[in-house]
């Protein structure tokens, strides 16, 4: 009896050794030196938002300006639904100008186009403009962070929350890297943005005595090949932060690092994952963004289908040397669907499937508005004597 308790014991502990030998590896493999000296960090695949490495991803710390990736995706956002133009005139309110810290000095009552205010925040990470925008959008700061927490809120985000849009320091103002990736994820979905953020320099007021020269605050646009984006912060709390994002080939990468102890540091952590990235994974291309993936009936509608067309793009991610074959795609649209329909609204759900695991889950969204029919023309389809879409 004392022979089979001694095995039993022992057995236990051998088995226990290997369960946390396991799970020690597994966390040594996932806080590998990757990132050593942030406080937390994240590197994701940007089309099927696959994490390759972590470390404190959850973990709510001081984003600083990388706030304005949330600024700058409610602002891409209204451009694309057409509440907001590239060329409309932006006018500075005594409040806007007075923001401290980066700033492209606009002055009480200045104007300028949508295009050159997001400019100046992409390039120049400049709070004056990104409090100009939020007015502009909202009608007032206040109202247009309330639309950036409703906005995180919908993209399933628990660890952010939203006090300002320039992320001056103050309290109860907080993100994470998970939730900065995420919110990076869905701002690359409008492909214009790495126009600015991909920029190193450029200027503001041209042909003025008061010409202004912008210079990226991400050095590493110049820096490392394919980095064209997004947005990075500093203060004394937050310390040195960036979300960034490189694209190489089909695979488009997005790191963040959150209080790290210096440029140098911050940049270097930020390379270094990019290049694990890079040299461990491949993305494997199955739609472009915009793609029609079929047509969804609308009732009631002046036209009585809509195509469902991607929302971002589709990939598939493996490592380097992995087949991708085996690859189901499965489109599931929309019953029941009627006018008015906007253009971006959900009508549908692209899913990817592995051997029967979820690779990719996808919104299938209208490709543009559908009006409501009048009545006399109802009235005559439902008599089979109108015949057009």
């Amino acid at each position: 009896m004392k022979k089979i308790c001694s095995f039993i014991i022992c057995s236990f502990i051998i088995f226990s050794s290997i369960v946390i030998g396991s799970a020690y590896s597994y966390a040594a493999e996932g806080n590998s030196e990757l990132a050593p000296e942030a406080k937390s960090a994240i590197l994701i695949e940007r089309d099927t938002g696959s994490i390759l490495y972590e470390k404190n991803s959850h973990e709510k710390l001081p984003p600083a300006s990388m706030t304005k990736v949330m600024t700058m995706l409610l602002i891409m956002q209204a451009i694309d639904k057409g509440t907001l133009s590239w060329n409309e005139k932006v006018r500075t309110s005594e409040y806007a100008a007075s923001m401290g810290g980066s700033q492209i000095f606009l002055e009480p009552g200045e104007e300028m186009t949508v295009e050159q205010m997001l400019k100046g925040i992409a390039i120049g990470s400049a709070n004056d403009a990104a409090v100009a925008m939020a007015e502009k959008i909202a009608g007032s700061e206040e109202s247009f962070v309330a639309m950036m927490n409703k906005e995180a809120k919908a993209l399933g985000l628990k660890d952010t929350h939203f006090q300002n849009t320039t992320g001056l320091p103050v309290k109860d103002h907080y993100s994470s890297a998970y939730d900065m990736a995420i919110m990076a994820k869905e701002l690359l979905k409008y492909e214009k943005i790495t126009k600015f953020t991909g920029t190193y320099e450029d200027y503001l007021r041209e042909n003025t005595d008061k010409k202004f020269w912008l210079v990226n605050t991400n050095k590493l646009v110049k820096f490392y090949p394919g980095v064209d984006g997004l947005k990075t912060g500093f203060t004394n709390e937050a310390k040195f932060c960036l979300t960034a994002t490189a694209k190489k080939n089909n695979m488009r990468i997005i790191a963040v690092v959150f209080g790290a102890p210096s440029t140098k540091v911050r940049n270097a952590q930020v390379s270094k994952m990019l290049d694990f990235a890079f040299s461990q994974y491949v993305t494997h291309p199955l739609y472009k963004s915009g793609q029609s993936l079929g047509e969804v009936k609308v009732s009631k509608g002046e036209k009585k289908y809509i195509h469902a067309v991607t929302s971002e793009p589709i990939s598939v991610l493996t490592k380097r040397g992995e087949k991708s074959d085996n690859i189901v795609k499965t489109k599931t649209f929309r019953k029941n669907l009627k006018a008015p329909i906007h253009k971006g609204d959900i009508v549908g759900t692209l899913t990817v499937q592995k051997d029967g695991k979820v690779l990719v889950k996808s919104d299938l969204v209208a490709k543009e508005n559908v009006k409501s029919a009048g009545w006399w023309k109802l009235f005559k389809r439902s008599f089979g004597l109108f015949t057009q879409n």
